[in-house]
């Protein structure tokens, strides 16, 4: 589909109209400048069609700094690929040199270019917008990007300029039962065990703020797609990328750092954890990275517990192992890895599920047992297992030989398998107790070692059975 960016200073309202215009909260908004970091994208439907939209962060072309240098770079990869650029201005503010020095840029790009004069939220402004012409950009609209006023003129300006693919035609139908034939369209998701299979399989790259999770996504993804530098909190809206392995699509999604409250002042900041949460509640697997130069931290597993009570599959990613194993300057010998496991292992017991693997995203090591884990972890949580091999499965079973304490008094009829994603069981019992965490653990561990559900937790739920009535 054509794309068009959106490109202009810092805090001039890009992602308040890139939320507008794709009926989102896709960018985090905010009243502090440069928030918005890398390209961040979107769909916009207008008028019975859809383009690509991408936001970009605030452009200070003459700043050398890193972090607005590496934004400038992601801009121009933005303007590269966009068949038309929207330039946003502050209509309340007085013209400025760098929107001068910006919009000399964009015409020499050549391509349909048009200014969106923004925060203009009632008529008496409108005549201060006219101001702004002497940015030489003929096609002027002014909006509010916050109120959606003149947002539709905006729009129907850039789609009149993007090339769309022309509508595929359909074949004439030349009898009745060829007609009955043609109306018959595969389901566009496939269906097994009466569970539907997703087109995309979602990963959250997940952990501290500096533990290489944006190196990571560019490693996984072959690309620049998400801007890397030493200062902690550089990424703050969650930035993806779609890619193929091995016949499936995945979608890996960068997240911001996770920290602390009290580690976090500016509100960017807050809303770039709260957006972090949300992306991997909308995964099906989660990359926990953590440094290995750093060993396992507190926040590691505060941030492991997230992903695991939220139901999602976990992948522990031990980065910068390279570090630590050769050429090391801090005297220390080299690291062990299965000691460094070990001491995964303990820190994150609840994790027991989840593979480890070691990696250097840097080098680009161990990139392919990453994907690999995704695609099988991925298959585990949405694995199905028949009501009669579980019933099998219980009978094998002595919990009194095992010497698992269970609940006074309490005997298991039947269990089923009632969800996936994750694997959800529910035991069929004569009381409504709750299980003794020792028997929930050793049930589960049973269940493993049988059936597998690899990288996934698995939910275990009592439901009494109803007892029948006694006067019938």
């Amino acid at each position: 589909m054509p794309t068009f960016a959106i490109v202009g200073r810092p805090n001039v309202g890009k992602s308040t109209l890139f939320n507008r215009l794709t009926e989102s909260r896709r960018s985090i908004v905010g009243d502090e400048p440069g928030i918005t970091r890398d390209r961040i994208y979107g769909e916009v439907r207008w008028a019975g069609r859809t383009a690509r939209l991408v936001d970009t962060g605030g452009i200070v072309p003459d700043d050398e700094a890193l972090i607005p240098a590496e934004i400038f770079r992601q801009a121009r990869v933005a303007l590269e690929e966009a068949e038309a650029i929207v330039m946003v201005v502050d209509g309340r503010t007085e013209l400025a040199a760098p929107d001068l020095d910006l919009a000399r840029l964009l015409l020499r790009t050549g391509k349909p270019l048009f200014l969106a004069v923004n925060k203009i939220d009632t008529p008496q402004l409108d005549a201060s917008a006219e101001n702004f012409r002497q940015l030489g950009i003929q096609n002027l609209v002014a909006i509010s990007a916050e109120h959606g006023h003149n947002v539709g003129d905006l729009l129907d300006e850039v789609f009149a300029v993007l090339h769309f693919p022309e509508p595929e035609t359909e074949p004439e139908v030349e009898s009745e039962a060829e007609s009955d034939g043609a109306a018959e369209k595969p389901e566009p998701l496939h269906r097994t065990h009466g569970e539907y299979e997703q087109p995309e399989t979602r990963v959250a790259i997940i952990g501290r703020p500096n533990v290489g999770k944006s190196t990571l996504l560019n490693a996984l993804t072959g690309s620049s797609r998400a801007i890397v530098s030493p200062i902690a909190g550089t990424t703050r809206d969650a930035v993806d990328e779609v890619i193929e392995h091995n016949g499936q699509t995945l979608r890996i999604v960068d997240t911001a750092g996770i920290r602390r409250k009290g580690k976090t002042y500016l509100m960017a900041e807050k809303l770039s954890v709260v957006m972090a949460r949300r992306h991997l509640e909308a995964a099906d697997v989660a990359l926990l990275v953590i440094d290995a130069t750093e060993g396992v931290t507190a926040s590691d597993a505060t941030i492991g517990g997230y992903a695991h009570e939220s139901g999602r599959s976990v992948i522990i990613v031990v980065n910068k192992w390279d570090a630590v194993t050769t050429g090391r300057t801090d005297g220390k010998p080299p690291a062990d890895r299965a000691i460094f496991e070990e001491q995964v292992r303990d820190h994150l017991k609840y994790l027991s599920y989840a593979p480890v693997i070691f990696i250097s995203a840097a080098e680009g090591r161990n990139l392919n047992r990453i994907l690999d884990a995704v695609m099988r972890v991925a298959a585990e949580r949405r694995k199905r297992v028949t009501t009669g091999q579980m019933n099998r499965f219980l009978d094998q079973i002595d919990f009194q030989r095992a010497g698992v304490p269970m609940s006074h008094k309490m005997r298991i009829f039947y269990m089923t398998q009632a969800a996936v994603a994750p694997p959800t069981f529910v035991l069929f019992t004569n009381r409504d107790v709750k299980l003794h965490f020792s028997f929930e653990r050793f049930l589960e561990n049973q269940i493993r070692a049988a059936f597998g559900f690899e990288g996934s937790p698995i939910w275990l739920k009592v439901r009494p059975r109803e007892k029948k009535d006694e006067k019938g």
